[in-house]
């Protein structure tokens, strides 16, 4: 089966630029396709220095969905927005006033990979944080999702000029011999080239990430084993597809872009569920492709298809879920909703999760994250099964139990709730089911406004639409 690559190097072109990101991807064009893949044949997509975030998420979310292997490999800087202070990849245009509009949240990269097979999936980086997010990845580490192979470092900022993506060059440099090793040995040749640029430096090795209090750093002459295990705590992101408005400058109608369901931020724990497609929703419109600092290679080398849901997704648990809900381990009950799922009994892998959501509430409560783990995982579950006004009203209802306990409204969680309710609600065919959930949402969304502007508007124009028809 055919791998996938995408090649990602960004970095700010004005004077916050901390790293030459875009320098390394010659030397990485120079590797053949199925080398970067570690597979025969290979599809490979280059982004250089883009100037959207939410072009680049449609790039990534396009090579998400692809069947087979995937390797992302990323070079550039990280930098904290000022309002929810979460890590951003910087692109061409952010600065530091406009990280929260012009860079990509880094937890949309997570959020994109969690569907995948954690044997089928592999994120290469070589990132450079300025002060605030340095500060921030070594008290709380970088979450990658536990289901992604991490492989490279974060820097500190440096002191003299513009800094070299030294780690990636010196994996691009070790791949032009025609050989790609285990990601492992890879990476720990490509520590040892650079050993006393890197010292100091965050070092990602193994499954989810750099976790808080493992040592920082390479030891000279070599690479570090695996850092073992991941930033604890429930901090799912927001859900990265959605879109409300048209862009500033533009015009045209809204846009809701598909979201890959699912529980955020959450482990794999069962084999793959295929995602099945829904059915077309209420004045949707495509996402505009923006090109700019991206393109195709050729020689064997193609952009993947739309993105849609990967058939690599599984079923997983979040962090901060216990899985005491119900008798017999969490893995279990997960590993038969998603037998059920590929079989297309998606009643009966719903019946599993209403069982232990029911436990969950009696024994947690309904606000515990037990309890809304499992109100998420059936939420998805019915997006699964192409129903989309039964996933609508279930995020609706996640996102008012966690603010009825207090979550605040541009909490992670709760915005990923609203904008997947959101997302599900503009995939309703039914006119009169729409109508009937529209008011809910509408109220929600006066609360929640999301990342974007214009998603309460884009509620409402549909809802007038709507009592037209």
């Amino acid at each position: 089966m055919p791998g996938t690559v995408l090649l990602l190097a960004a970095s700010p072109l004005g004077r916050g630029r901390l790293v030459d990101a875009a320098g390394v991807l010659p030397v990485l064009a120079a590797v053949a396709p199925s080398v970067l893949s570690g597979t025969d044949t290979a599809n490979v997509v280059e982004l250089a220095d883009p100037l959207e975030p939410q072009a680049v998420l449609t790039r990534l979310r396009a090579a998400a969905a692809s069947p087979g292997p995937l390797t992302v490999y990323v070079s550039g800087q990280l930098q904290l927005d000022r309002r929810q202070r979460l890590p951003h990849l910087a692109l061409a245009r952010t600065t530091a006033a406009t990280v929260r509009y012009t860079a990509l949240p880094w937890h949309w990269i997570r959020e994109e990979l969690r569907l995948r097979s954690a044997d089928r999936t592999a994120l290469v980086v070589d990132l450079h944080a300025d002060a605030e997010a340095w500060r921030h990845v070594v008290e709380r580490g970088l979450d990658c999702g536990p289901s992604t192979a991490v492989y490279g470092r974060v820097a500190p900022p440096g002191r003299r000029g513009v800094a070299e993506p030294s780690y990636m060059k010196a994996v691009a440099t070790l791949l032009r011999s025609g050989h790609r090793p285990p990601l492992e040995t890879l990476h720990q040749q490509a520590m040892a080239r650079v050993a006393e640029e890197t010292t100091g430096n965050l070092v990602l090795a193994g499954a989810g990430g750099f976790a808080p209090g493992s040592a920082p750093g390479p030891v000279p002459g070599s690479a570090p084993g695996p850092v073992p295990g991941t930033v604890t705590g429930f901090a799912p992101g927001p859900a990265p597809g959605f879109t409300a408005g048209p862009a500033a400058g533009s015009a045209g109608d809204s846009v809701t872009e598909p979201v890959a369901g699912s529980a955020p931020d959450i482990a794999t724990v069962s084999a793959a569920v295929s995602a099945h497609g829904s059915a077309p929703g209420l004045a949707r419109s495509p996402v505009p492709g923006s090109s700019a600092g991206s393109a195709s290679r050729s020689s064997g080398r193609s952009t993947p298809g739309s993105a849609g849901s990967a058939p690599g997704s599984t079923v997983r648990s979040t962090p901060g879920f216990s899985g005491r809900s119900a008798p017999g381990s969490a893995v279990d009950a997960h590993a038969a909703i998603s037998a059920a799922v590929r079989a297309g009994r998606h009643g009966e892998a719903d019946t599993i999760a209403a069982r232990h959501e029911l436990a969950a509430v009696r024994a947690h409560g309904p606000a515990s994250e037990d309890a809304l783990h499992w109100s998420e995982v059936r939420a998805d579950l019915a997006m699964f099964a192409g129903d989309a006004a039964r996933s609508c009203r279930a995020w609706l209802d996640v996102a008012g139990v966690r603010l009825a306990a207090g979550q605040a409204v541009d909490a992670p969680a709760v915005e990923a709730a609203v904008d997947r309710a959101h997302h599900q609600w503009g995939r309703i065919e039914d006119a009169a089911r729409a109508r009937e959930l529209g008011p809910a949402l509408a109220e929600l969304r006066l609360r929640v406004p999301g990342r974007r502007s214009g998603a309460l508007e884009n509620v409402q124009r549909q809802l007038r639409q709507l009592q037209t028809q």
